[in-house]
C-alpha cells in the first residue's frame, strides 16, 4: 500500500521530489526540452563593461574572473576588442596567455567590427600565442540602424565579405553577427548570413541589441533562421545574445535555446549598456534546474559574481536572485515556522525547497532565517537554538517584542544585546 503524504512512515525515508512538489512546468511535457547540445559564453569583459556606472576591472581581477568561469564549466569567454587601443590590445593578449599557460579549458572570443583594422589585431595575437581566437565580428542590420548610418545592403555585404575572409584565411573561427537582429527584415538577414556562409563563417550570433524581444518572437526568428541555414545545406552554429531592456533577458536566452539555439551569452549579474545583458548566473542556475546542467557543480557561482561586483565597485542588491543576501532569507513568522517544521522531519531536500524554488544547497549556502517586525515565536526560536542559546520563555518574548517596536530587521549585535540584558535581569 503506498504511502500518503505525511504518514509516519514517509518521515523516515527522504521522499521523492515528484511526491511533494507537483511541477506544472513539465505537465503534458513531450521530449526533450533541449535536443542540441547547449553551450554558454561569457561576456562579462567585453560587452558588460560597456555599462556607464561600473569601473573596468584592472587585469589581475579579469584574470581572477576568467579562472573562476573556467572552474564553472564556461565554455567560452569574450576577453575584448583588441582594436580598440593598446590598452585593450595588452590585456587581451593577457587574458588569452593566461588560458593558454594555465591550461584552462574555456576558449577565447574577440569582439571586432566588420573592418580590417579591428580583425588584424586579433590575428597577431592569434599568431603570436599559437592560440585559435574566435573572431566574433558585427554589423548592424535593422532598418532603422541601415537608416540612421545611411548604409545601403551593398555596403554591409561588401563590409561582412571583406571580414570574415580575412578572418578565415588567417585561421580564425568565426562568428558572424548582426546587430538588432530581432528587429531586422528577413530579405536583408537572408543576403547577410548567405554572405556569411559563403565566405566561411561557422557560426551566427542572432542580437537582440535593444532588448526589443518577447519569446514568440523568438521563436519566430529562431525558426526562421534555421530553415534558412538548411536550404542552403549549412552546417552552422546559432548563437543567441539578449539584452534586459524589458526585463525578459533570462527568459529570453531560455526560450531561444528552447527554439534551437546552441550557444547563449550573458554577463555576470547581467552587467551591461542600459538595462544591462542576460544574467550569466541566473542562466547557470536555470538551466541546472530544467536539467541541462545537471552534473554542474555551482558551488563557486557566488564566489564569480561577488569577485566580479568587487571588481567593478558594484553594489549587489540585497533581492538579487541567487546570489543577493536576502536571496534565501526570510524574516517572516509563517515562512520560518514552515522551514522549522521541515527541518523537524529530519530531511534537509524539505527545509531548502518549502520557500524556495532555488535550493540555497546548490551554490553553498543555507535557507536563513531572520527577525523583525513580521517575525513570530518560530524565528526567535531558531536563531537562540542555532547560537546554542537556551530560548528561556522570558528571553524569547524579550526579543520579540523588540522586533515587533523595530523598522528594520535585527542584526546579531542587536539580539546578543538582547541577550545580554535579560541575563542580567534575571541574576
Amino acid at each position: 500500500m503506498k504511502d500518503t503524504p505525511g504518514c509516519a512512515r514517509c518521515r523516515l525515508v527522504e521522499p521523492a521530489e515528484a511526491d511533494i512538489i507537483y511541477d506544472w512546468n513539465t505537465v503534458d511535457e513531450r521530449g526533450q526540452q533541449f535536443e542540441q547540445e547547449i553551450v554558454l559564453l561569457d561576456e562579462t569583459l567585453r560587452d558588460g563593461l560597456q555599462s556607464p556606472s561600473i569601473t573596468e576591472p584592472a587585469i589581475g581581477d579579469k584574470i581572477a574572473i576568467v579562472h573562476l568561469l573556467d572552474k564553472l564549466g564556461v565554455e567560452y569567454v569574450n576577453v575584448g576588442l583588441p582594436g580598440a587601443g593598446p590598452r585593450a590590445y595588452e590585456q587581451v593578449v593577457e587574458l588569452v596567455r593566461t588560458i593558454r599557460d594555465a591550461k584552462l579549458t574555456i576558449l577565447p572570443v574577440c569582439a571586432a567590427r566588420t573592418h580590417l583594422d579591428d580583425i588584424r589585431p586579433i590575428v597577431e595575437i592569434s599568431q603570436q600565442l599559437g592560440v585559435a581566437i574566435e573572431c566574433s565580428t558585427f554589423t548592424g542590420s535593422s532598418p532603422i540602424r541601415m537608416y540612421a548610418e545611411d548604409w545601403g545592403i551593398d555596403v554591409l555585404v561588401k563590409r561582412s565579405l571583406e571580414a570574415i575572409g580575412f578572418a578565415v584565411r588567417h585561421g580564425l573561427p568565426t562568428t558572424y553577427v548582426t546587430e538588432d537582429t530581432t528587429r531586422s527584415h528577413p530579405a536583408v538577414l537572408s543576403i547577410l548570413f548567405r554572405t556569411a556562409i559563403e565566405h566561411g563563417a561557422t557560426r551566427l550570433c542572432l542580437c537582440d541589441t535593444t532588448g526589443h524581444a518577447t519569446p514568440e518572437g523568438i521563436k519566430r526568428l529562431v525558426g526562421w533562421t534555421r530553415a534558412f541555414t538548411r536550404s542552403l545545406g549549412a552546417n552552422v552554429g546559432i548563437d543567441w545574445h539578449g539584452h534586459n531592456d524589458r526585463g525578459l533577458a533570462v527568459s529570453n536566452a531560455i526560450c531561444a535555446l528552447e527554439a534551437g539555439v546552441d550557444r547563449a551569452h550573458g554577463t555576470v549579474l547581467g552587467i551591461g549598456e542600459r538595462a544591462g545583458n542576460a544574467s550569466l548566473d541566473q542562466l547557470l542556475v536555470n538551466l541546472k534546474l530544467l536539467g541541462v546542467l545537471r552534473d554542474r557543480d555551482l558551488s563557486l557561482l557566488a564566489v564569480l559574481c561577488h569577485t566580479t561586483a568587487a571588481a567593478c565597485h558594484l553594489h549587489v542588491p540585497p533581492n538579487y536572485p541567487i546570489v543577493g543576501s536576502d536571496a534565501f532569507r526570510t524574516a517572516s513568522g509563517v515562512h520560518a515556522a514552515a522551514i522549522m517544521k521541515a527541518q523537524r522531519k529530519g530531511h534537509a531536500f524539505l527545509a531548502d525547497r518549502i520557500y524556495s524554488s532555488v535550493p540555497a544547497a546548490m551554490l553553498g549556502r543555507e535557507q536563513e532565517i531572520a527577525i523583525g517586525n513580521m517575525s513570530g515565536q518560530s524565528n526567535v526560536l531558531y536563531w537562540l537554538r542555532k547560537q546554542q542559546i537556551e530560548p528561556a520563555p522570558a528571553l524569547v518574548d524579550r526579543i520579540l517584542a523588540a522586533a515587533k517596536r523595530a523598522d528594520r530587521i535585527l542584526t546579531t549585535e542587536d539580539l546578543y544585546r538582547l541577550v545580554d540584558a535579560t541575563s542580567v535581569a534575571n541574576q
